[in-house]
């Protein structure tokens, strides 16, 4: 499966939650928008479990399921990549692991030089963030929207944009060059369909 030129991209909040509600969930985002999911789960209960359930609706909807970190869990389930932060090994090592047609994509922070040689490496998508003040990443250096225009003028691959992003304030990430806005709890809050589809409506613009 390809990964998505732009779109809502929702990220898993598992965190106090049944296996049950956040399938519940993530269905619910799909059926509001999200063009890709990506599994993150920093206490993971029943990883396997939760990952292969989350592939069958992803697949259902033909929508990418990837995984946050865990190179060895996207290859045991099947997945159709991993997102890899700094401190996640190298890019070359997933690639051979899961092959050429994973899709893999990795946090670039506020450094487009890091991005430009991810993108050498054959990444998939390059991510940057955060933009604005997150509760599920509050210790993370912010990243400035000057970072995207340069991005935006070098880099060849669809770009990320993370952190804190909500329906009023994504529109400004768009227009400085991201192509996907990632989110966690802007998504998986109340009425998650609704929230997911108030996403969509930046990309109609």
């Amino acid at each position: 499966m390809k990964f998505p030129l732009t779109g809502l991209y929702a990220i898993t909040q598992t965190e106090g939650k049944s296996c049950q509600q956040v399938i519940d969930e993530v269905t619910l985002a799909i059926k509001g928008g999200a063009v890709v999911i990506q599994y993150r789960d920093k206490n993971p209960i029943d990883a396997i479990y939760l990952s292969s359930e989350l592939l069958k609706i992803c697949h259902a909807q033909q929508v990418p399921l990837l995984i946050n970190d865990d190179v060895e869990l996207a290859l045991k389930i099947g997945a159709d990549g991993v997102h890899l932060g700094k401190e996640d090994g190298a890019i070359q090592h997933a690639r051979q692991r899961l092959g050429d047609e994973a899709i893999i994509g990795v946090s670039c922070y506020n450094d487009v030089e890091l991005a430009l040689s991810a993108e050498q490496e054959g990444v998939d998508y390059v991510a940057f963030g955060r933009f604005f003040p997150s509760s599920s990443k509050p210790l993370a250096a912010p990243a400035e929207l000057e970072t995207l225009q340069q991005a935006k003028l070098q880099i060849k691959v669809p770009i990320v944009a993370i952190g804190g992003i909500l329906p009023e304030n994504g529109g400004q990430l768009l227009n400085a060059g991201a192509d996907l806005l990632a989110v966690i709890g802007g998504v998986f809050s109340e009425n998650v369909r609704a929230s997911a589809k108030a996403y969509q409506t930046l990309f109609l613009n």
